[in-house]
């Protein structure tokens, strides 16, 4: 079994790499700033859905992982039909910024619940 703080290590080199990944690919003049828009985004939902699921009564985390996930996917919604034009975001780096950030947390997430 993994020790939770070599897992969170692993996992955030991870992460690193992927954004750094799509900062290369969207590196155009509204890209970058679509990228880092989303990590943020990304940050603030994944603390919340990580709270949500790690303070749960054991009984109940599942629960408090499905209520992250179904937070994730709402934001991910709001994100596209209300945000996106007014912070003048590109669409596409926008997106494919925030759904992989999104799921590289959600899989972190996972090995940190279980470590």
């Amino acid at each position: 079994m993994r020790s939770s703080s070599r897992t969170l290590a692993y996992g955030a080199l991870g992460l690193v790499a992927v954004l750094a990944l799509l900062l290369a690919i969207f590196s155009g003049p509204g890209g970058r700033r679509a990228v880092l828009v989303s990590a943020g985004i990304t940050l603030a939902v994944q603390a919340v859905a990580f709270a949500l699921a790690r303070l749960a009564a054991p009984e109940k985390q599942l629960k408090a992982w499905a209520v992250g996930t179904v937070l994730r996917f709402v934001t991910l919604v709001v994100y596209a039909l209300v945000l996106i034009k007014p912070l003048g975001l590109p669409a596409v780096p926008a997106l494919m910024s925030l759904v992989s950030l999104l799921f590289v947390t959600t899989v972190l997430e996972s090995l940190l619940l279980t470590s």
